[in-house]
C-alpha cells in the first residue's frame, strides 16, 4: 500500500458528519462583507505541492510556529480533551492559510496531537499518525487542513483551534506575528473577531497580518476530506 493510499485510508476510517456541524451554525448570521470592501488586493503566490492529503503545501515557506498541544490527557481545553484515540463519531475538515505582510506560513502538522509525533514521511510530506493523545481539534500534515472531531457534533472556532495550539490570536496578532488582521472566510472579508470564526465543513479561511492583501487560497477537498 502506498503512502498516499495509507494516509487516505486513515482519513476515511474517521467518517464524517459534516451536514449536523454546518446546521449547528446555520441559525448565526456569519458578519461577511464582499472583499470589495477590502481594496485591490494581491494574488496569490504558487500553492505548493500537493501533500499526503491533495492539498497544496507551500514550498520553502517557515512555520507560523511550531506544533503543540495545550490540551493533555489530564487537561482540557475550552472543554476540548486530549485522548488516547481519535473520535469517530463525528469528523469533518476545515482549512487555514495564513500570510504575514504578504508572505506565506505554513500551519505544521501535529497541532492538538501530544508528543512524540509519529507517522510517515511520503514523497508528498509527513503525515503524523500517532500520538501520546489526539484534541478533537489537531493537524496531520502542514498543509493547513483542520480536522475537527470529537464523541458529537459540535461547532467549534478558529479561537478553540489557536487555543489549543497555544499561540494567541486576536484582531492584533496570530501566533507570534503582530499587525492589523484582516480574515477571509470562504472568499469573503470577514467583518468581525477572527477567533469566532466557525470550523464549518470545508470551510476556507485565511488569516492576514499586515500588508500586502492576498486575494482568497481556495483549495479543493478530495476523497473522505
Amino acid at each position: 500500500m502506498s503512502g498516499k493510499t495509507l494516509c487516505l485510508a486513515l482519513i476515511a476510517l474517521l467518517g464524517v458528519s459534516a451536514a449536523r456541524a454546518n446546521a449547528m451554525a446555520a441559525g448565526e448570521r456569519l458578519p461577511l462583507k464582499p472583499l470589495s470592501a477590502l481594496g485591490p488586493l494581491r494574488e496569490p503566490p504558487y500553492p505548493g505541492h500537493l501533500g499526503p492529503e491533495l492539498v497544496p503545501i507551500p514550498e520553502g515557506v517557515p512555520l507560523l510556529a511550531k506544533p503543540a498541544s495545550a490540551a493533555t490527557p489530564s487537561k482540557s481545553v475550552n472543554r476540548i480533551k486530549c485522548q488516547g484515540m481519535e473520535r469517530m463519531a463525528f469528523h469533518i475538515h476545515a482549512h487555514l492559510v495564513i500570510f504575514v505582510n504578504g508572505k506565506a506560513r505554513i500551519v505544521p502538522y501535529g497541532i492538538g496531537i501530544g508528543p512524540p509525533l509519529k507517522g510517515q514521511n511520503t514523497k508528498a510530506g509527513s503525515f503524523v499518525t500517532q500520538g501520546s493523545c489526539f484534541s478533537w481539534i489537531h493537524t496531520h500534515a502542514a498543509d493547513g487542513i483542520i480536522h475537527l472531531e470529537g464523541p458529537a457534533p459540535r461547532t467549534y472556532t478558529l479561537g478553540d483551534f489557536f487555543d489549543i495550539w497555544g499561540q494567541p490570536l486576536s484582531a492584533n496578532q496570530v501566533g507570534p506575528a503582530r499587525g492589523h488582521v484582516t480574515a477571509l472566510f470562504n472568499g469573503k472579508y470577514w467583518d468581525g473577531d477572527p477567533r469566532r470564526i466557525p470550523l464549518l465543513r470545508h470551510a476556507q479561511i485565511q488569516l492576514e497580518v499586515g500588508k500586502p492583501l492576498i486575494a482568497p487560497v481556495l483549495i479543493k477537498f478530495y476523497g473522505p476530506l
